[in-house]
């Protein structure tokens, strides 16, 4: 599999020749820039840039590809991402997707506080009963990336969920780097570019970024109503690619006083019902 080639084409193919200062006749067949404009803005020869594309050439120098993503406009994390696919390694060998018992321990003890531990494919691995009185979204066993594509309930949960789901693709796509083989997400792929058009055609982007550290979701919660909630993401250290996801409110806020009363109506341990 050329995992650069497909890398390349794709971000060439998104910038527009102006953006590159290059003129533009009106008489392109191709997207974007041609491989002999890429080459010329990196200072690399078009006929090496075409065997690199086309996957002839495997092992580029990294003063290669720092001068090809400083020609395709890349950000630190993208030109991580590229080197990453231009340096072949052994795949690594997952560790199995468990939670330590102290992590578990920890999310019990946020009785007031919504949290979830979700995997490097996005799956929930762990989540207290604040989180999943919250949403089904946070249910362990679930899919964050399947559930906004594909769960009409969900969507309904999160509105403006268009405007997130490319940072999530984007978050797939770096945390798996070369590493597209693995059975996991081989199949996670496969079924969303089935069912969902919007993620065929962000997969087919190529854009890998890591997940927000922090930020601000608004929730439509069917029992409290909207909800204004910020975020922090932390890895897991010790864990491979795990993420502790902490949702908290303003204090003194709306979002503050209704996030109380979804959780004046829990029991410790008790199953939370859908929202189907």
């Amino acid at each position: 599999m050329n995992l650069i080639g497909e890398y390349l084409r794709a971000r060439r193919e998104l910038i527009r020749p102006e953006d590159a200062g290059l003129r533009d006749n009106g008489h392109r067949r191709v997207p974007g820039l041609r491989r002999d404009e890429l080459a010329m803005l990196a200072g690399i020869s078009t006929e090496y840039y075409t065997r690199l594309e086309q996957g002839r050439d495997r092992r580029p120098s990294p003063q290669v590809l720092d001068a090809i993503a400083r020609a395709l406009g890349l950000d630190e994390d993208a030109t991580a991402h590229l080197h990453a696919l231009g340096t072949p390694s052994a795949p690594r060998r997952r560790r199995p997707e468990r939670v330590r018992p102290g992590v578990q321990l920890l999310l019990d003890a946020w009785q007031t506080t919504p949290a979830y531990v979700q995997g490097p494919f996005q799956d929930v691995l762990a989540a207290n009963d604040l989180a999943v009185a919250l949403s089904p979204i946070f249910t362990p066993g679930g899919n964050i990336l399947r559930a906004v594509l594909l769960d009409p309930a969900v969507q309904e949960f999160l509105p403006g969920w268009q405007q997130r789901i490319g940072s999530l693709v984007a978050a797939l796509r770096l945390m798996t780097g070369p590493d597209v083989d693995d059975p996991r997400l081989t199949d996670l792929v496969g079924e969303l570019s089935v069912k969902s058009d919007l993620f065929r055609r962000l997969w087919s982007r190529h854009d890998a970024a890591p997940h927000p550290g922090g930020g601000v979701h608004r929730m439509r919660h069917p029992v409290v109503g909207d909800l204004e909630l910020r975020y922090e993401k932390f890895a897991v250290t010790g864990a491979d690619g795990q993420l502790l996801v902490v949702y908290h409110a303003v204090p003194g806020s709306p979002s503050a006083d209704a996030l109380s009363l979804l959780g004046s109506t829990l029991k410790p341990g008790t199953a939370q019902p859908s929202y189907h």
